[in-house]
């Protein structure tokens, strides 16, 4: 009995003793996000869904930015001999220019002061532009001899379009050097920064490194298109029998090949078209005058050597003198 009331009262002395140090060690808890964090992060979401994503910010308000220095290497990047004066011309355009302009009249400076020395791109883009076109007609017309004047138009106003000629300015980070009085730049302003580019280096490197240029960036947006995508023609039947009329080629004669599910909902039909008792073009369609219509297509893209199994462009050696070598002042339009 004595021994178990010893070993009680020592078991209490234990506790007491281990709650008196339990109360003097302080105990705190960590957490990863304050309590207030959440209510903020709420706070900042739904200010955002509410007014919106903020405004995009130029490369150039942005922290180490040296416009002089990206001027270099954009030169360097492309690997192209830009006289640096020429290039930073052809990337001021005229509304960034009106629009300094008016900045300094709010804030009413004198008109001498006020007004900018700086030269806009316009001269540059209009030989930039005529250049280009001039190229690519003459490109167009050497490539695809066969190729009547509508479709080498079709090509060439595909390739100088604002979709085509702005994707590929971009991708060249030219939007970041663009002096433009909107950001993001308009593709107009972009469209027409790119034709400066092409006139600043015609007027630093000559009319080859130009045409060399346009043709590594420009005419490659080629690959993987159909002619007919780029050239809309809404009766090929009739523009087969014209071609084919011109060439003194007996006229073709349509005939239905194969055919399948005629009779449910979904019937297929493959027709091909006859020269002289050969066969010049097949095409399937879903009733017999779009098959005819799309045999017609590919008996074109035969003629005029546009097919997709044609021989690849060899872009590895430039020539000597390009087609349009004597283009630069030429007025050429699509």
């Amino acid at each position: 009995m004595a021994s178990i009331y010893f070993l009680q009262r020592g078991a209490n002395a234990l506790g007491i003793t281990a709650q008196r140090l339990c109360r003097s060690v302080l105990f705190t808890q960590s957490r990863e996000k304050k309590r207030w964090m959440r209510a903020y992060i709420s706070l900042m979401e739904r200010k955002k869904r509410i007014e919106g994503p903020p405004p995009p910010t130029p490369r150039s308000q942005q922290p180490n930015w040296d416009y002089q220095a990206e001027i270099q290497a954009f030169s360097s990047r492309l690997q192209e001999d830009f006289a640096l004066e020429v290039l930073k011309t052809a990337l001021v355009n005229p509304c960034y220019v009106k629009s300094e302009e008016d900045r300094r009249h709010l804030l009413e400076v004198d008109k001498e002061a006020a007004a900018l020395s700086l030269n806009d791109n316009t001269q540059l883009r209009m030989q930039g532009l005529d250049f280009a076109l001039g190229f690519l007609t003459d490109w167009c017309q050497g490539s695809f001899p066969n190729l009547p004047k509508q479709g080498v138009a079709a090509v060439v106003t595909h390739l100088s379009s604002h979709t085509v000629v702005c994707h590929v300015a971009r991708n060249l980070a030219v939007e970041e050097l663009t002096l433009s009085a909107q950001y993001p730049v308009p593709d107009s302003v972009l469209h027409d920064t790119f034709f400066a580019v092409v006139g600043a280096l015609c007027e630093s490197s000559g009319p080859q490194k130009a045409g060399i240029f346009l043709r590594d960036f420009l005419i490659t947006q080629l690959i993987g298109k159909d002619l007919f995508e780029l050239w809309r023609v809404t009766n090929p039947m009739g523009l087969l029998v014209e071609e084919m009329t011109q060439r003194k080629l007996p006229l073709p004669e349509p005939r239905i090949t194969r055919s399948a599910g005629t009779s449910t909902m979904l019937p297929l039909h493959f027709v091909g078209l006859y020269s002289d008792k050969k066969l010049i073009g097949e095409g399937p369609g879903d009733t017999v005058l779009a098959a005819e219509e799309e045999a017609a297509r590919v008996a074109l893209r035969k003629l005029y050597g546009y097919t997709e199994n044609r021989r690849p462009w060899d872009f590895s050696t430039p020539s000597e003198q390009p087609p349009a070598a004597a283009a630069i002042h030429s007025s050429h339009g699509p």
